[in-house]
Order: C-alpha cells, then sequence, then structure tokens
C-alpha cells in the first residue's frame, strides 16, 4: 500500500506543486472502504492554494490520473481515491510473494546501533509473572528493529547487586542450610529472603547485619561474595529454563555487579564536575531545578545504589557499542529513575544523552493487589507457562489426537497464548492478572492467530493436487481478486510494512498484534465466503496465491512478537 501511496503523493504534489513529503503524511485510510482505499483531506491546502477545500478535491478528482487508480471522488473537502482492484491486488501479491520471509523488512535501521536493556529480572528471586512484561516486550522490539535493519544488541541487566543480597545471606547464616538451598532452589531462596523480612519486623538489628553483609561484598570479602555467586548459579539456571520456553535470547548478560569496578570513576567524576553534594554521610545530587528530588549516589556506610549503577552501565554501552539508541524497557514505576539518570548523564557533559530512551509499561497485579517477593505474593511464570501448554495439549488431544508433534505444537501455542495475552493491549496499560483470561483460547488471542496461519498451511497443502497452481509470482489471475472479501483481504496484507514502521516509531509491539489480528479476522471471512479448491481454475490460482499471501504475513508478523507459527494444530 505505501508504494502506491508514495505514487500517489508524488503525482499529486506534481499537479498541484506541493511538497511530495507532505502530502504522503497527509493521505489517509478511510474508515469505509465506500469512501475509496485513499483519502487526501485538501484542507492544509487551502491557504497555500487559495482555493477553497472541496475546490481542490474537484480539481484533482479531475485530474489526478494513474494507472493504479481506476477513479477519484470529492466530497466534503476530501479527495477519496479508488484503486484499480486488478492492478492493485497483483502488485501487492507479487510483491508478497517475490519477498517471502522478509516481506515488510527494510532498512530503515542500516548502519545504526540500538541497545535494549530488558527483562532483567532479580536474582534469588523467582521468575514471576510481572517479570513477562519486559521480557517480550524488550524482545519484540528487538525483533521489530531488526527486522527493519538496525543492529541490536539485547542486553540482560540482572538484579544481582544490592542490600538484597545483603539480607539474603543474613537470612542464610541465621535460618538457611546448604542442604536446603541445594535441594529447594531458588523456592528455597524465596522462603529465606520472606522469612527476613517476616522477622526484621521484631528484630531490628536485621537490616543492620544485611546492611553490614553487603558492605562485605563491596569490599571483595569471600565469603560473602562465594555465597552472593552461588545464589546467582541457583538464579541463572531456573532463569534460563523460562528463557528457552519463551524463545528470547541476549547478547549480553551484564548485570549491576558488571559495573563494580567503573563506579569509583563515575563518583570522581562527579565530583569534579561539582555534581555531588554531601548530606550526613551520604553523597547525592541536587536536581531541585529539574522538577526532580535529589538522586542518591553513594549510602554512608559508601555502598551504591541503582543510579550510581545506572549511570556506570550508560556510559559503559556508549563507549562500548557506539549505539545510536539505547532502550530501557521496565515499567512506568522507574520513570523518575530513568529521569534522574539520563539528566545526571547530560550533566556530565555527555550529549548522547538524548539518545536514552525509557519505554514504560504498566505494572501486573492479581485481582487489583499488587505483586511483593517479601510477601512471597507471586505468581511463578513458569507455572503459568506449563499450565497454558497443559491446556492446549488438552484441545489439540480432542480437535486433532493424530497430530504427530503434539507436545511440540502445545508448548508453541500454549507459550504462545501468555506472550500474546501481555502484548495485545497498549504497553502502558496496566494488566490485572487473570488466570481464566489469560488462558482464554477463544476471540482475541495468540491461538486464534496461530489457527489462521494453520489452516492457510492446510489449504496450501490440500491446493498442491492441482499442478495448475504452481506459478511464478506475478503470473496468478488477480483479476479475479475482486470481489469485496478478498479485496479487504488485500488491502489488509499490504499494510504489514506501514504497521511494523510504525511500531518500531512509537516502540509499541502491540501495533503488529492488533494488526496480525485484523489479518486473521479478514482470512477467517475470505475463507467462509470465498471457495477456494473448488473454485474454478482461474479463480482457484487467484485465491490460494491469497492464501500464500496471507501465511507469509502472519508467519512473519508472529515471528516479529516473538511467537512462532506451527502448520498444524
Amino acid at each position: 500500500m505505501d508504494q502506491i501511496k508514495t505514487l500517489v503523493a508524488r503525482e499529486v504534489a506534481n499537479l498541484l506543486k506541493a511538497p511530495a513529503a507532505e502530502l504522503l503524511q497527509w493521505l489517509e485510510y478511510p474508515p469505509n472502504p465506500d469512501m475509496g482505499d485513499l483519502s487526501l483531506p485538501c484542507f492544509k491546502l487551502s491557504k497555500t492554494l487559495r482555493m477553497s477545500p472541496q475546490a481542490i478535491a474537484d480539481d484533482l478528482k479531475e485530474r489526478l490520473q494513474l494507472p493504479e487508480v481506476e477513479q477519484c471522488e470529492s466530497a466534503g473537502g476530501y479527495l477519496n481515491i479508488f484503486f484499480h482492484r486488478a492492478i492493485f491486488s497483483s502488485k501487492v501479491t507479487t510483491m508478497i510473494l517475490n519477498q517471502g520471509e522478509h516481506y515488510g523488512a527494510r532498512n530503515d535501521g542500516a548502519g545504526q546501533t540500538v541497545v535494549f536493556d530488558f527483562s532483567s529480572p532479580n536474582i534469588a528471586k523467582p521468575f514471576h509473572i510481572a517479570h513477562l512484561r519486559s521480557t517480550v516486550i524488550g524482545n519484540a522490539l528487538y525483533r521489530i528493529h531488526s527486522f527493519l535493519g538496525y543492529t541490536c544488541i539485547g542486553i540482560n541487566h540482572l538484579g544481582d547487586w544490592g542490600t538484597q543480597f545483603g539480607k539474603l545471606i543474613t537470612a542464610y547464616h541465621h535460618w538457611g542450610s546448604a542442604e536446603k538451598v541445594d535441594s529447594g532452589g531458588i523456592d528455597e531462596l524465596l522462603r529465606l529472603y520472606v522469612h527476613f523480612h517476616d522477622q526484621a519486623e521484631y528484630d531490628f538489628t536485621l537490616e543492620d547485619q544485611a546492611r553490614a553483609w553487603f558492605v562485605k561484598m563491596e569490599q571483595g570479602d569471600q565469603e560473602a561474595l562465594r555465597l552472593w555467586r552461588w545464589f546467582v548459579d541457583i538464579s541463572l539456571k531456573e532463569f534460563n529454563r523460562i528463557y528457552e520456553l519463551l524463545n528470547v535470547q541476549f547478547d549480553h548478560y551484564t548485570g549491576e555487579s558488571f559495573y563494580n569496578d567503573k563506579l569509583a570513576a563515575i563518583v570522581s567524576r562527579l565530583k569534579d564536575k561539582g555534581l555531588l553534594e554531601e548530606d550526613k554521610g551520604a553523597w547525592l545530587i541536587r536536581l531541585d531545578k529539574y522538577d526532580m528530588p535529589p538522586a542518591l549516589i553513594l549510602k554512608q556506610d559508601g555502598s551504591s545504589l541503582y543510579h550510581t549503577r545506572d549511570i556506570a552501565a550508560a556510559i559503559y554501552r556508549k563507549e562500548t557499542y557506539s549505539f545510536n539508541k539505547a532502550i530501557y524497557i521496565t515499567d512506568y514505576a522507574q520513570n523518575l529513575h530513568f529521569g534522574q539518570c539520563f539528566k545526571i548523564i547530560g550533566l556530565l557533559g555527555y550529549e548522547w544523552a538524548n539518545e536514552l530512551n525509557h519505554v514504560a509499561f504498566g505494572r501486573v497485579s492479581i485481582d487489583g493487589a499488587g505483586l511483593s517477593t517479601r510477601k512471597g505474593k507471586v505468581i511463578k511464570l513458569e507455572d503459568v507457562l506449563e499450565q497454558a501448554i497443559s491446556k492446549v495439549k488438552t484441545i489439540i488431544e480432542k480437535r486433532n489426537p493424530g497430530l504427530e508433534n503434539i507436545d511440540e505444537v502445545a508448548r508453541q501455542v500454549g507459550v504462545g497464548a501468555i506472550i500474546f495475552n501481555d502484548l495485545s493491549a497498549n504497553r502502558i496499560k496496566d494488566i490485572s492478572f487473570s488466570w481464566e483470561e489469560t488462558l482464554n483460547f477463544d476471540g482475541e488471542t495468540g491461538p486464534y492467530v496461530q489457527y489462521a496461519h494453520a489452516r492457510a498451511c492446510s489449504v496450501l497443502t490440500k491446493a498442491t493436487r492441482y499442478k495448475d497452481n504452481v506459478q511464478a509470482p506475478g503470473r496468478q489471475p488477480t483479476e479475479h481478486l475482486g470481489d469485496d472479501d478478498s479485496y479487504e483481504l488485500v488491502k489488509l496484507l499490504s499494510l504489514f510494512p506501514e504497521q511494523t514502521r510504525l511500531a518500531m516509531q512509537k516502540l509499541e509491539p502491540s501495533i503488529i498484534s492488533r494488526y496480525l489480528i485484523d489479518v486473521a479476522q479478514a482470512f477467517s471471512r475470505f475463507y467462509h465466503e470465498c471457495p477456494i479448491i473448488t473454485a474454478d481454475a482461474p479463480v482457484r490460482q487467484a485465491r490460494i496465491a491469497l492464501v500464500h499471501c496471507v501465511k507469509i504475513t502472519l508467519r512473519n508478523g508472529l515471528n516479529l512478537i516473538g511467537l512462532q507459527a506451527p502448520e498444524k494444530i
């Protein structure tokens, strides 16, 4: 669609002696097909051309002539453009069939590097349902940017440093044992962490003990570091199992501890710039003039904080990867934190501070109540994924009991349901987690889109019996795609490249998710209204080509948001 939009914009620009780039931005898709395939509001042209919007539309109606345009109408200051259905369908299907798995891909980001900081679970705490958001949003944005030609670097900034480890070491010495941790793994570490907070409400010395242990960690105490490394190893085993299920990979696992040897230089630079101020033994940066509270850099005991480590991380990444953009994917509760960090980096004199972006998302609650590892109120993501897989397998066993690779398909569809549920709404919205809604496989869900892809594959398999359907792209009789259901599907498929670019620009994966639902629904209407295999040869050839285009587009779109596309379900 965007290719014909560009042709229309250039032709109108030639007719009106106006900038084509502006006209391209003004072109719209009418909400009703009766109003055309493309529409140009002429209101912004009125002042420069000294004509009424309706007069401009009337003039263009008579003069706009392109092979791709069948007719134009003018109404209410709009020029409504109707494409030549056969020509348009031929261009779209030929493009999709030729490009295949590359359909929708571009080179927008050629020569540019983007760093993604996402997932970032806390060591020694279970990977729970709230961690899913950063993981799948970050993974989708990584894939979308890669698809559009950017060099992408995915970093898992593990929460592997901080006072919480002093708490855990304290709890381990008081109430834990090596045997229990070895057998219980991360669940035992969570039990110790929760027990610490329960006991700290009565024994106020526990917090002091925890702070002392963390100071020992920062000073290189061997016992403290031995326990810390043990806790990290236990946690990474669980995390990697979850990432394998989600089909998520990272280029680097560089958690907070990675920057320990870089903090002294950062603190020294902040002092040299006159940014640090001592306050009761602690060191902070005043940000009042920027309408932000002070940012604490060092505690009274000299230990570092999130600000210190995130500033060090940003500088290291810029020096190491020379990024053009760095994107941090966390919930909106971190808005202030990243606002402070980005401002401090700018105050240090780094002009690239404006290349840092915080992509915020809504938080997850359970029946309206927030999640808390301190209280032990979590829903483990692995439990959610396993339940989804089990539910899907039961459904498939009833629908297609002879499916050979049923376990693998159940995994693809079950995990896909959880991911799609998270990405189906605008990322900034809060989510109230519900087992019933998350595992609902009816309606606008990931399984619905995956079933549409499998249905397209089934049609193509049945079509192999007709040898006359094997034709090179562009040789199909696309004049037989002129009926409303076929043509609306063609138009929708043509929007995939634009939707992909829009998702990248807005950093919003739900744009792809909603688009895939639209394609699946349009394909369902086409499938039920337009006979495919039983149609006469020329019609059959055209419709099978269209089904192939649906398969390609759905597969490419699902891949962008981290879902797989099984061919049989």
